[in-house]
């Protein structure tokens, strides 16, 4: 790792350097405006914060470093016999800025393995708590209990200078990302099968011994959770994870606690609980509709009654995108492939057809088509992960691959405290009625 670690310090001063000589010259230009209605829509579109490692485009897509997202499924390095691009690749990708080497990915893939080790105290306190307590909550305590391993922690106690708090905070962020499959699947193996629990294995890659401890040997499984560690692994800066993890981050709070932040923002329902609000839906459509595969008049009279309720259609619209996600386009080709003619991936494609047009209809929806979550759930169910309620934990570890970039350039850029200005709506009504 100590390659890799150097690589990414001699890009530091160049960063730093090309940073302040941008702002130098041109701080005080006007980048954009901000309106009344994005004040009070969540800050809907405002471009507000530099994310280096990933940028969504409305109609392209996201672009991780420049490259989309099928060009990151060419041009990644994979493991052997594999159809997908390893995770480890990606995370090099973000974090250096450049494609990685076989070698590469190899080294990241091993200094991974050498760091998975998880204290035992990090399972005590996962065994103290109730186990029918949300996964994603369990998940972020156990997160959170890891901080006493902070090295970033010890060495701002000890004064170190500012210019290096990204050393440090480099080495965090590859411990927390070696030691997340193995929390998850503790929690997973304690939660849904009787406390037998799997250990690692040796010379596995990062998703490959991920499945293996959640215990599926399946070979296309460990081929999906590959893409579903890949394309779930960035999102630029704004979204509620990211945000949070950054926000705190800003606080120069340690890497633990900045993605935990960023794990319990994760956890809400109009984010990354989404893929389990979709699952429950099509179950409960399938059941309501008599089982089997509903048919697309079936369906669509469905989706009318849920959107005349005042109820949302999970799995469609997007903050940012007006197009189909190409992370569901991925998911797609991957279910084409594996299992084309299962009958929840064959729901899944009807409800595409359908309700698109109907949300267009309502001249409400801006962006009617089909997000990441719309598909994710169906193809973990397939392969025998039925415990829905996991599946954001899923989603947490693999975010960690671009929170972490996120969390080490800043630290690397000397980024200060996130502290935006507010006002209120007595101050906006008499600046405006005047």
């Amino acid at each position: 790792m100590k390659k890799i670690k150097q690589k990414f310090e001699e890009k530091i001063g160049v960063s730093r350097t090309r940073v302040k000589q941008f702002v130098d010259e041109y701080g005080d230009k006007i980048i954009g405006e901000i309106s009344l209605r994005q004040i009070y829509s969540g800050m809907r579109g405002m471009l507000s914060m530099v994310t280096e490692t990933s940028k969504l485009d409305p109609n392209e897509g996201i672009r991780f470093r420049g490259y989309s997202l099928p060009e990151i499924q060419d041009v990644l390095p994979r493991a052997n016999q594999s159809n997908q691009p390893l995770p480890e690749g990606m995370f090099y990708l973000m974090l250096i800025g450049e494609l990685p080497t076989n070698d590469d990915v190899h080294l990241i893939s091993l200094e991974l393995e050498k760091r998975s080790s998880v204290p035992d105290y990090v399972f005590n306190v996962i065994n103290n708590l109730p186990k029918e307590m949300h996964p994603m909550t369990q998940f972020s305590i156990a997160i959170l209990s890891l901080r006493n391993e902070s090295k970033f922690s010890k060495a701002y106690k000890q004064g170190v200078s500012k210019k290096d708090y990204w050393n440090t905070t480099f080495e965090d962020a590859l411990d927390l990302i070696a030691k997340l499959p193995r929390i998850a699947a503790y929690i997973y193996r304690r939660n849904y099968h009787n406390e037998d629990y799997i250990e690692p294995l040796k010379g596995l890659d990062w998703s490959a011994n991920f499945a293996h401890m959640l215990g599926f040997s399946n070979k296309e499984f460990t081929e999906l959770i590959r893409l579903y560690m890949t394309i779930h692994s960035d999102h630029e800066g704004g979204n509620v994870s990211a945000h949070a993890s950054h926000l705190v981050g800003s606080a120069l709070s340690d890497a633990y606690l900045s993605f935990s932040a960023g794990m319990n923002g994760l956890a809400g329902p109009l984010h990354g609980l989404a893929n389990q609000e979709v699952v429950r839906w099509l179950l409960d459509m399938q059941e309501k509709l008599g089982g089997g595969l509903p048919s697309r008049d079936e369906i669509a009279n469905y989706v009318q009654e849920s959107l005349n309720q005042g109820k949302v259609i999970p799995g469609f619209g997007h903050a940012v995108l007006r197009k189909t996600d190409p992370r569901y386009t991925a998911q797609r080709e991957f279910a084409l492939k594996y299992l084309p003619d299962d009958e929840l991936f064959l729901l899944v494609s009807r409800v595409f057809e359908v309700v698109p047009p109907i949300l267009e209809a309502t001249g409400k929806v801006k962006n009617p088509w089909p997000n990441v979550d719309a598909h994710s759930g169906i193809l973990l169910l397939k392969y025998g992960m039925k415990e829905y309620d996991f599946f954001t934990v899923l989603f947490g570890v693999s975010r960690s691959l671009g929170i972490m970039s996120q969390l080490i350039w800043s630290r690397a850029l000397g980024m200060p405290i996130e502290r935006p200005s507010s006002t209120t709506t007595d101050i906006m009504v008499k600046k405006f009625s005047n």
